[in-house]
């Protein structure tokens, strides 16, 4: 059982991240970046509820997207481009022109680039919490590695132990859609986002290993 779990990526991570990613939005000129940025700033899962919320727009479940689709989906996320940047951004990805994009390749390219290293301290920390290996993390798997009775809304009686865990996964998804499961997709994108203002490997490799006990 991990005793007591103070996550990465939480309420002062991302005050601190939205800080940085303002920052340096302000020197930013590529339209990519920019996105990428202005996502990061709403936060670690940020990328993640810019996709989900997309995905909610796709009601013929193609996983594409018109430009009409994708300037909406900025304006419904207040992503700030003005229209000839969200043209390039959308043309980057309208590799064969015929005026729609994949956006589960959108996401991959913003998500902000990670090290090898990085990467595999990541999927160690899923593996560890996926305990049924099905390449998903529930509540069932969380009762054998996370002991939600340290949590202060369990202690004062707020809240039951799936309550608990419940908002332990909710904190890997998006407002726009939780679901109570986060996938390797999720859980990546969202280590992405914490690590995208962490300089070191090497920290962010002790951060992790420290969070989860690896």
């Amino acid at each position: 059982m991990l005793p007591k779990f103070k996550m990465p990526g939480t309420a002062r991570h991302d005050r601190d991240m939205a800080t940085w990613a303002k920052r340096n939005l302000l020197e930013a000129t590529d339209p990519i970046e920019k996105l990428r940025l202005q996502c990061l700033a709403k936060g670690s899962a940020g990328i993640k509820g810019f996709g989900k919320m997309f995905r909610v727009m796709d009601h013929n479940n193609s996983r594409t997207l018109n430009f009409q689709e994708f300037m909406r989906g900025l304006k419904d996320y207040a992503i700030i481009l003005d229209k000839e940047e969200a043209q390039k951004v959308f043309c980057i990805f309208d590799k064969d022109g015929n005026g729609t994009i994949d956006f589960d390749e959108l996401l991959v390219t913003l998500r902000p680039p990670m090290s090898n290293a990085r990467k595999e301290i990541i999927m160690q920390a899923f593996h560890k919490l996926d305990k049924t290996g099905d390449g998903v993390i529930t509540v069932e798997d969380l009762r054998d590695v996370y002991n939600p009775k340290h949590h202060p809304k369990y202690l004062n009686g707020d809240w039951t132990e799936d309550q608990v865990f419940r908002a332990f996964l909710d904190n890997f998804d998006s407002p726009y859609d939780k679901d109570g499961k986060v996938t390797t997709e999720e859980f990546m994108n969202y280590y992405a986002g914490v690590s995208a203002s962490i300089d070191s490997d090497t920290y962010f490799i002790v951060m992790m290993k420290t969070a989860w006990k690896i």
